[in-house]
């Protein structure tokens, strides 16, 4: 069942033949379930990290090819689809379906879920036709662990990292925790666990000096993930396309990255319009999504 921050529901009583009102969540239960989902995502996503990091580090013989790599993106999904089915049953499942699949949400949603693209083509475009740094889109195509895939490396993106993370960070948590808390102090606590996540990909992939700007700048997405998903009322598969976008623009090395480091600059322009604009309670001119 799906409600707005502040609301409750409807319930008939057979007994007295009326209509009451009831709270959906209550705060122990849902405490639980959050704690359960994020002890999930993290096993299941880092029963494949951990190893790939032991042995880049010489630690252990590799267990996993590394382009095993995008697969730590599907801890997320399946603890959300584990514990929804756990707790809710067939009825959760069908809901959280509903919001996977949620794609009527108007055209001006579907160019901001493709914005980091459109942005990001239009920025290497300019900065050729004005400046001497060149940047090869051909560059966009190529990521870790794989040969360079072209365009395809946009849905592979969208379909592991953007799909595998968003059903279950702002699928599953972020509702719940904007049940509990306004719209920015959920980011808040959601960013952590997020960030955290990440941690053992810094001893295989990521440079540890960037930890510091890399925090920041998830700190930003975050916010701009809630604004996105709550004016869209919970679609998951906007996020999700948009998620996959930005990597495709900020994971490349084109013109050794400096597309990726003017659109994740954008980025936290972004994030603080959003808070100013639209305020810490819901992040959106619409209240905030909750479950």
């Amino acid at each position: 069942m799906v409600r707005l921050a502040g609301d409750y529901f409807a319930a008939s009583d057979p007994d007295q033949g009326s209509v009451r009102m009831e709270n959906i969540t209550t705060t122990p239960q849902n405490f639980r379930n959050l704690v359960a989902y994020f002890v999930l995502a993290y096993a299941i996503s880092w029963a494949i990290a951990i190893p790939l990091a032991l042995s880049k580090r010489g630690i252990i013989q590799p267990i996993f090819p590394q382009w095993f790599h995008y697969f730590v993106a599907y801890g997320p999904l399946l603890s959300a689809l584990i514990v929804t089915w756990a707790t809710q049953g067939q009825q959760g499942i069908k809901e959280l379906w509903g919001r996977i699949a949620k794609w009527k949400v108007g055209g001006m949603w579907w160019m901001v879920a493709l914005s980091p693209l459109i942005v990001g083509l239009i920025i290497g475009l300019v900065m050729n036709l004005l400046t001497s740094n060149k940047i090869s889109l051909i560059e966009l195509g190529e990521i870790h662990f794989l040969p360079s895939l072209g365009i395809g490396a946009l849905f592979l993106w969208i379909l592991t990292f953007g799909i595998g993370e968003e059903i279950g960070w702002r699928g599953y948590a972020l509702p719940r925790l904007q049940t509990e808390s306004n719209a920015l102090m959920s980011t808040s606590i959601l960013a952590v666990f997020w960030a955290l996540w990440h941690l053992p990909q810094f001893f295989y992939l990521f440079d540890p000096s960037i930890a510091v700007g890399w925090v920041i700048g998830l700190y930003a997405g975050a916010i701009v993930f809630t604004w996105l998903f709550n004016s869209t009322e919970g679609s998951i598969l906007i996020v999700a396309i948009w998620h996959g976008c930005f990597n495709y623009i900020s994971a490349s090395n084109a013109e050794n990255g400096l597309l990726a480091a003017v659109i994740s600059t954008i980025v936290m322009i972004w994030a603080v319009a959003v808070v100013f604009l639209f305020k810490p309670k819901n992040l959106s001119h619409k209240i905030r999504f909750t479950i």
